[in-house]
C-alpha cells in the first residue's frame, strides 16, 4: 500500500509510532504538502491517505473515508492563519496572497470573506507553507494566507510580541485564526483534512492500514510531550507552544467533527464550488 502523510508537526500525533517504528505499518509512506497528496489521490499513485476535506467534497465517488480519523479543532487552530495589514473587512479590491498547498484553507478563506467579513479581494496564489516574506520577492499584498508550521511559527511570534513578528509581513497588523473564526460563525468544530482510500483499493488492505493508523495515533495523544518535543526540533517554535498546539488539535471524526464538515460542504455546494454529494466510510470487513 502507497500511504500519503502530510509533513507538518500537526500530523506528528497520527504518525508518531510508526515512525518509531512501536506500530509496525505495511506499506510505503509517501510526503507531500495537502495539495500534493489531493492530487496523487486524484490521479490514483497512492491508495490510502490524508487529504483536504475539499478534495473529499470535490470528488466523493472516487473516496472511502476512514471512520474516526481527521485533523479538526474547535475553535483557533493555529496553523491556519491570515496576517493583514488592515481588518479583513477593508480587504475588497486588495491583494490577499493564499496558499497552493491547501484547497480546504482557501475554501474557507473565501466563505469567510464572503459570508462575515463582507469584502471581496484579489486572491494571489502563492506559497503559504513559507514564513519569509522574502520568499515571494517582496510581492505587494495586503494580507496573506499561511498554513502548516509556518503558520504557527508566525502566530506565536506575534502573540508573544517578538520584535521579528511582523517583519516577515513588512507591517502586518491583524491576524485572523481560520478555525475560530468558523466557530465564531456556525458554532461548529472545523474539519481540516480525512483520511481515505481509494474505492478501488483491497478493503482488506485498506482497513489494516486504518487499523494501524488508529493505534498510532492513540500512542501519539498518549506521547504529546515527546512530540512536542519533535515538533520544536523542527520547527523552531518553543515546547510549551508545541504542547499546547497539539493539544488544540483533535484527531477523531465523532457525530459533533461530522456535523461541522457537512455544514462546510454544504456551504460550498450552496456557493457552487463542489457538487452535492455524501459521506461514504470504509466498510467493516
Amino acid at each position: 500500500m502507497r500511504i500519503g502523510r502530510i509533513p507538518y508537526i500537526n500530523c506528528y500525533p497520527v504518525y508518531g509510532a510508526i515512525d518509531r517504528g512501536i506500530v509496525p505499518l505495511e506499506g510505503e509512506l509517501v510526503d507531500g504538502v495537502p495539495t500534493a497528496l489531493n492530487r496523487r489521490m486524484r490521479e490514483g499513485t497512492l491508495d490510502v491517505s490524508v487529504i483536504s476535506a475539499v478534495e473529499y467534497a470535490a470528488d466523493a465517488p472516487r473516496y472511502l473515508l476512514l471512520p474516526d480519523l481527521a485533523i479538526t479543532s474547535d475553535g483557533p487552530v493555529r496553523s491556519v492563519m491570515m496576517f493583514s495589514k488592515r481588518p479583513a473587512q477593508e480587504l475588497s479590491g486588495r491583494r490577499v496572497l493564499v496558499s497552493r498547498s491547501s484547497m480546504t484553507s482557501v475554501a474557507l478563506l473565501e466563505l469567510l470573506f464572503e459570508h462575515v467579513w463582507h469584502a471581496r479581494p484579489q486572491f494571489v496564489p502563492a506559497d503559504a507553507e513559507i514564513a519569509d516574506i522574502a520568499a515571494f520577492g517582496g510581492a505587494d499584498h495586503d494580507a496573506r494566507l499561511v498554513i502548516g508550521d509556518a503558520a504557527l511559527l508566525l502566530e506565536s511570534r506575534m502573540r508573544d510580541g517578538s520584535a521579528e513578528a511582523l517583519a516577515p509581513d513588512a507591517g502586518s497588523r491583524y491576524a485572523y485564526d481560520l478555525g475560530a473564526e468558523w466557530k465564531a460563525w456556525t458554532d461548529l468544530p472545523f474539519v481540516f483534512a480525512v483520511w481515505v482510500a481509494q474505492r478501488t483499493a483491497d478493503v482488506q488492505e485498506a482497513l489494516a492500514v486504518h487499523g494501524r493508523l488508529i493505534t498510532s495515533r492513540n500512542w501519539g495523544l498518549e506521547h504529546l510531550d515527546t512530540l512536542a518535543a519533535q515538533a520544536a526540533l523542527a520547527t523552531g517554535v518553543s515546547r510549551p507552544v508545541c504542547v499546547e498546539y497539539l493539544s488544540g488539535l483533535d484527531y477523531r471524526l465523532s457525530y459533533r467533527h461530522l456535523a461541522g464538515l457537512t455544514e462546510f460542504f454544504r456551504r460550498l455546494v450552496a456557493a457552487g464550488r463542489v457538487p452535492d454529494g455524501s459521506l461514504a466510510f470504509l466498510p467493516a470487513a
